[in-house]
């Protein structure tokens, strides 16, 4: 079994994903585009033997910060998935290979410890890592939470048998009262686009994480996707009512991020949005519209919407590797001083790692950093 720590510049990065199916979050340009905004070196680590392979990116960061600047931890520094569901992309034969992903998984432990890496954090994709908490053990991977995604390989009539009956009715509304649904590239419309995400997110009551995510960054996500990056627009008389963006790859499209205009919110126009994505997916051939979850892995209603729109779930698996016991417990002890609690109380958290808990706002209700 071969292990190599690979960096965006590698053609063996594209050559590894030409063999394997996987999404956007693993593509070099989108991963680069997540270290700049999270600014944080990228890299993937590459397990192969023969035809199984095993290819999974990710970002290191340094722990300095987090505690007192006189207190040496700048030398202290953990790993963590992209923004999204990245998680581990498998050859087919690897995929059938249980055994395989046991010793690819302990090959990736030994690999990190090696480079001195703390800590580990790793989202799963819902769909391309199902079933991996039936082969990794429970204290490595964990249920998170549950996602939903529809089934495009079904009929249109099954898909929309199983639409809920109100969410059909209310599709049919918004169609009766003259709303228009279209894909479009995002450059064109970023401004406005950005414009009704952000009056969402004022509305939902979302801190200022979510503004990270600025036209800026929209513009950069296009110009690293192209064509693999499209929005939907549900308009009335000439005006945006609700935007979403949608990514396609290998299959899969994944609904991200996406908002309604205030003044329009009764009609609710996301309804067709999500109606006229699914048809438009299944059109092109793909196989999942993956919708996603809730917010912060919660059942909420933001998870109420999404399960109107089909049966199929999926559990969100994340992975949480203490790498270093004896660092980890000394950046909890340090982070609980800063935070006025005790040790055990931020171990004991479902906050991963420990020592990135902060003490208020959205992060709290999530599961990680």
């Amino acid at each position: 079994m071969n292990t190599q720590i690979i960096d965006l510049t590698d053609n063996l990065w594209l050559e590894t994903l030409s063999k394997l199916r996987h999404d956007i979050y693993h593509l070099p340009e989108y991963v680069y585009l997540e270290s700049l905004r999270n600014k944080a070196a990228a890299e993937a680590i590459l397990i192969f033997e023969a035809d199984k392979i095993f290819f999974l990116p990710y970002f290191g960061r340094h722990c300095d910060g987090l505690v007192e600047e006189n207190l040496a931890t700048e030398d202290f520094f953990d790993v963590v998935s992209p923004y999204g569901y990245p998680g581990i992309v498998l050859s087919e034969a690897a995929a059938k290979d249980r055994e395989f992903v046991k010793l690819a998984m302990n090959q990736l432990i030994s690999a990190l410890r090696a480079k001195g890496v703390c800590s580990a954090f790793f989202r799963l994709h819902p769909i391309l890592n199902q079933g991996f908490e039936e082969i990794l053990d429970t204290e490595i991977c964990k249920i998170t939470g549950e996602t939903i995604s529809i089934d495009l390989r079904l009929s249109e009539a099954k898909i929309w048998q199983q639409t809920q009956k109100s969410q059909r009715k209310q599709i049919s509304r918004c169609k009766r009262d003259g709303f228009t649904a279209r894909m479009v590239p995002l450059i064109p419309y970023v401004d406005e686009f950005t414009q009704v995400y952000h009056e969402t997110m004022r509305r939902a009551s979302s801190v200022e994480y979510y503004y990270s995510f600025d036209s800026n960054y929209f513009l950069q996500l296009a110009e690293a996707l192209g064509e693999k990056l499209h929005l939907c627009l549900i308009e009335l008389n000439n005006q945006i009512a609700s935007a979403g963006l949608y990514t396609e790859c290998c299959g899969i499209v994944q609904s991200t991020f996406g908002g309604t205009r205030t003044k329009f919110l009764k009609q609710s126009p996301n309804s067709l949005r999500v109606d006229y994505a699914r048809s438009w997916a299944k059109e092109r051939g793909n196989d999942f519209l993956h919708l996603g979850g809730g917010v912060g892995s919660y059942k909420d209603g933001v998870y109420n919407f999404k399960a109107t729109f089909s049966e199929q779930r999926h559990n969100f698996l994340t992975m949480r590797l203490i790498l270093d016991e004896e660092k980890y417990r000394y950046l909890v002890k340090l982070r609980a001083k800063s935070l006025n609690t005790e040790t055990e109380e931020l171990l004991n958290s479902n906050f991963f790692p420990a020592y990135r808990s902060i003490d208020s706002g959205w992060k709290k209700s999530t599961n990680s950093e």
